[in-house]
């Protein structure tokens, strides 16, 4: 049966497993091994039409997923070849995929790069989120948005249930903190702004304390 599985998945990528640059990477997660197909590869990266197929770590297929712009850079210069090549983390300058609690309900999700999107040309990211009732993962709007808009993908703060992001506009520069509350999605709890348009850096900082915003502002 897993067998039948595996062929129908390869049937329904057809010419895009084969003719492409194949990279296997199994350090990336605690749960699932990663195939990555890409179309267009150089000496420092690869970027394209790209496919990434999630085993589990026994080698069964768990599901697929899409990118129109599967972008990731080499440590090193890397070698063509026909056959799967084998990368870790550690050789990578940025990564293709991201794995961790997104929503902190205590599953791995997951971010698919889609291109550099982000702000100043930064890192984009499409974001599936674990359903346990579907068992498998399903695109998130909101996290996709977060993941998008900024620069890179967000940090995750499992300890405080937040999640941060960073962006610049000018000598603007922002940092935003976000709370995934069950129900009503991620909502912003912290912003802070940082005005270096004068000799001395005005510092804006606002938090949402009791459902209400506590402004601060100092000069340094």
């Amino acid at each position: 049966m897993i067998l039948l599985y595996q062929l129908l998945h390869i049937l329904l990528l057809g010419p895009l497993c084969f003719g492409q640059h194949r990279f296997q990477i199994n350090d990336i997660s605690k749960k699932y091994n990663a195939e990555i197909n890409v179309e267009d590869c150089v000496s420092d990266g690869c970027r394209g039409n790209g496919w990434v197929i999630l085993s589990d770590k026994n080698g069964n297929i768990k599901q697929t997923f899409h990118s129109p712009d599967l972008v990731f850079y080499f440590e090193q210069n890397f070698k063509p070849s026909k056959d799967i090549i084998r990368i870790t983390r550690e050789m990578l300058r940025d990564e293709p995929l991201y794995f961790g609690d997104f929503n902190f309900d205590g599953t791995e999700d997951l971010a698919v790069r889609n291109g550099n999107g982000g702000n100043y040309g930064n890192a984009s990211y499409e974001v599936y989120v674990f359903n346990s009732t579907k068992m498998q993962f399903v695109p998130s709007s909101e996290l996709t948005e977060l993941a998008s808009g900024y620069q890179g993908m967000f940090d995750v703060d499992i300890k405080n249930k937040r999640l941060t992001t960073f962006a610049k506009s000018g000598q603007f520069y922002y940092t935003y903190e976000y709370e995934v509350v069950p129900k009503k999605g991620i909502v912003l709890v912290y912003e802070k702004i940082e005005d270096h348009t004068h000799e001395a850096v005005k510092v804006t900082v606002k938090k949402k304390v009791n459902n209400k915003w506590v402004v601060k502002k100092t000069t340094k």
